[in-house]
Formats: C-alpha cells, structure tokens, sequence
C-alpha cells in the first residue's frame, strides 16, 4: 500500500523568463547593495538546490538578445552563461531566432540543457524542429514539459521560407492536446506548458485546453508581465517573472500522485540581491572575461547629449524615441518616419555616448525601407498602431513618429481625430513617402494594420538603409549636444486603461 509520503510529492519549481542578456548586477539603493544579474541569481537557484529536494529550474524563452555580450558572440556567450546555469528544460522565445536558423540550430547543439518546442516546424518535411516535449523523473514522478509559441515566432521568420509555425491558438491548443493524448498516460503526474506568447494569450491557451488532457501549469514569458499571484484558468495556474534577472520565479506545490494534480500550491516573485544569495564566483568568472573583451571593443566615447534623455514607456511618445526616429528620418526625402517602440532596449541614454550605449539601446541592427502610400493608407495605419488594444503594455506594437506629425487620437470614441504634417492635414488622395524597419515592412498586416501588397501599390519598396546602428553611430559621432523633448506628436485624448490622458 502507498504511504503518504509516497502519494504526495513537494517540488519546488523556479523559472525566469525573457533574460534578454541581463547579466551584470546593478548597483542598487543603499551602498553596496546588488540588484540582479546571473552571478546572484546562480548564487540563489545553486543555495535551492543544495537545501530542499526536488527542485527544478525552467527558463520560458528570450535568454538572447539585450546585451553586448550576447550580440558580440551571436548567442554563443549566452548558452555557455546558460550552461552555468544548468536549466532543466527550456522553451524557444522569438529571440532565439534572431541570429537565423542555422545558428539556432548551432547554438542549440552548444546547449548543456533540453529546448523544447511542439509547433516549430520544417514545412518541406512537416517536421518538427525541436523536441516537442520532455519527461523528467523526479524522485519516482514523472513531469511532462510542452514547449509552445505562436505568432511572434512567425513575424521573425518571415525571412525564413523553409519554417512555419501552427499561427493560432486553436492550433497550438490542438498541439498540447496531440502530445498528451500520446504521451500524456497515468504515469504521468504533472504536465506544464512552457510558453513564450504573453501572458493575456496564456490565459486565453489556457481556456481552450481540454481538463481531461490533464495541463497543470503554464509558465509563460514574452510579455513581461510582474504578477502578485499567478492566475487561475480552467483549473490551470498561469505565472510569468517579468523580464531580466532582478527577479525570478517560484512555485512550491504538492503533487498528489493518484490524481495526477497539484493540491497545494505557493508561489514567489522573489527580487535576486545580495540578501537572497551570494554571488555564483565561478559564473562571475565568465562573465568578466566576456565583459572584458566586449569593453575593450565598444567601451569608445561617441559623442554627448545635452541632457540624459529617457524612454520609460513603449506605449507612449518619449524623449529617446524622438531623438531615434528623427535621426533616422533625417536620411531620405521623407514625409513620416516610424519606428518601432520595441526597438528600443534600454530606458535612458546619455549624457555620454559610448559605441557600447548605441548598439544596447539599440540592439536590433535592421534594414530600413522607404515606401509611398496615399493619405487614406496612412490614416489606416495611425489608427492602426494608436488603437486602444495596440497600447496594452508588454502586449503592444507600438511606434516612435518623426518631427512634424501630429496625430490626436480620441480613447473614449476609439477613434483617429486628426493627422497631420508639419500643420497640414493628411489629404486622402495624396501620396506621401514613409520608412519603416524591415521587420515591420515584412509583417505590415499585424504591425500596421495593412497588407504588404497595399503598401506597394503606388511604388516597390526601396532600401535606404541596411544597418540602422551604422546610421546612429555616424549621426551621434558628428553632432554633439543633442537634445529632445517630448511635442505631442502622438495626442491620446480622455483617460484610459491603457493610454494616457
């Protein structure tokens, strides 16, 4: 007969996401006081498993991308940082592509740990790229990791013909539910979805599982959503640790054998200083040599600011942003500049400008496109990215707008009021030239609202810029005290849940 102690299982399950090549502590608050960074959150997750039993560690995805030291070595530095780390299973973010296929396939034989990935497929073959899921035995129970990602994976691989992705939740949904009608037996006591779509379409993946599938848990990223406690949907727990290493997820749960479900649970978002562990020493290590050499090749003053210039919000017009997009409007004969939020990585630059400021603000080194389009498409596409539900944060597809635009849009009515240019009202039937960075040329129908096919009707779509990082590193280097401010560009009129008033 099963004891108890045999029937209930305590596991301790810590999980981050969305790293993005936070590496490095900060100082913070009173002297001497560290925030973050992988040598305290190794220090933290290495004094867990060396204390309590059964202790697990995920990672949802986005370890690239964010960070000199990541960009430098394309991913390499990351994985041997992760390997450090020792996860015990990991899911894809849309970063991990971001080097291309064939070095996420390089980087993923370079890993010491298991990458899980259900719905990534090679379309010639119908074959899936990744492992679609893991079983782990822990103390005589076994746990079944399914990784999932939807549309962002797709936008980033519209550059790739030769992968696709299921594009829907629906879809997706059906794929959790194929792995566990096959895999999924009696002996299979928790199941955890890990996933990298954001933390609103978790729930909404969530809903559309099948009970009798037996999903435990999703642990998501994408989003970076911070949570007091986890939500609950359909009997499923949903829990995201926000972005970078200042902090890192925790889950102590029960796991009743029998019925193959948690019956009790705890959860943690716990901030990674030097009062929860020590540094890891030996990833200290290797980090330094990373830094080192990363600090010797950009560590270079470019040029200076006038002011410290700050960008807080993706959803909204800020100082930096203005500063961007107008240096790269300033390339062409151009009517409207836009330039996606998201782009931009780091919250405040300045008053200094080293090499290594530029490429972290700015780490995504796009090609830039130049189109024609008619006032009415231009409307279409302003109340496209300034709609309500575009202005969630963590969840939106946001822009930066050049010098001279003014667009009022009303929250109460959910509508565009005006657009205009430099004073003058954007005229239906004329023509207009805009630039846009590649990725967003390439997925116009969810960043703009329009299909690429109508954004070249009037002209093919011409490139005026391969590396947007060469055009602000040659901007910065020859134009001292720059400064901007914020002009009411983009006008959100009345209060809103999620713009502002």
């Amino acid at each position: 007969m099963m004891t108890s102690a045999e029937r209930f299982k305590k596991f301790i399950i810590l999980h981050s996401n969305d790293m993005h090549g936070d590496f490095l502590a900060e100082a913070g608050g009173e002297e001497g006081h560290l925030i973050g960074g992988v040598a305290l959150l190794s220090g933290y997750i290495n004094k867990v498993r060396q204390s309590e039993k059964n202790v697990l560690f995920v990672i949802s995805g986005d370890m690239l991308q964010g960070s000199l030291i990541d960009k430098e070595y394309k991913g390499i530095s990351t994985i041997e940082i992760m390997n450090y780390l020792a996860p015990d299973v990991v899911t894809l973010g849309n970063h991990e592509l971001d080097y291309g296929l064939p070095h996420l396939l390089f980087l993923e034989k370079m890993a010491n740990f298991p990458i899980v990935n259900a719905n990534l497929y090679i379309k010639k073959y119908n074959k899936r790229l990744m492992n679609p899921y893991l079983i782990l035995n822990v103390d005589g129970f076994d746990i079944m990791f399914i990784g999932i990602i939807t549309e962002e994976a797709l936008k980033t691989l519209k550059r790739d013909s030769s992968i696709g992705t299921f594009v829907s939740l629906e879809d997706a949904a059906s794929e959790v539910g194929k792995i566990c009608n096959a895999y999924n037996n009696d002996d299979i006591d928790l199941t955890i979805l890990l996933t990298h779509i954001g933390f609103e379409e978790d729930k909404k993946l969530a809903a559309l599982l099948d009970p009798e599938w037996g999903v435990d848990m999703i642990i998501g990223g994408h989003s970076h959503t911070f949570l007091e406690q986890p939500a609950q949907v359909n009997n499923i727990l949903i829990a995201q640790a926000g972005i970078g290493t200042d902090q890192i997820g925790r889950f102590d749960i029960i796991v009743d054998d029998d019925t193959n479900s948690i019956v009790e649970w705890q959860w943690q978002l716990l901030p990674v200083d030097n009062n929860l562990s020590k540094p890891d020493p030996e990833i200290e290590k290797l980090i330094t040599i990373f830094q080192e050499e990363v600090d010797r090749k950009y560590n270079r003053l470019i040029g200076r600011l006038a002011r410290q210039l700050t960008h807080p919000k993706r959803e909204e017009e800020t100082e930096l942003g203005n500063l961007i997009v107008d240096i790269i409007d300033q390339l062409d004969m151009l009517d409207v500049t836009l330039l996606g939020s998201g782009s931009i990585r780091r919250t405040k630059l300045g008053p200094l400008v080293t090499l290594s400021d530029i490429k972290e603000v700015f780490p995504y080194d796009d090609v830039l496109y130049k189109l024609k389009v008619t006032g009415v498409q231009l409307t279409k596409i302003f109340v496209h990215i300034m709609r309500l539900e575009n202005r969630i944060p963590g969840e939106s597809c946001c822009f930066q707008v050049s010098k001279g635009i003014q667009a009022i849009y009303s929250n109460s009515q959910n509508q565009l009021e005006s657009l205009s240019i430099n004073g003058q009202p954007v005229q239906a039937d004329a023509q207009y030239t805009i630039c846009i960075e590649e990725y967003h040329y390439k997925n116009s129908l969810h960043s703009l609202g329009i299909t690429n096919e109508d954004l070249t009707k009037l002209d093919n779509a011409r490139v005026i810029s391969t590396s947007c990082q060469n055009v602000l590193e040659e901007y910065f280097s020859h134009h001292q005290n720059l400064n901007s401010q914020i002009e009411g560009r983009l006008i959100y009129k009345l209060s809103s849940a999620y713009g502002k008033s």
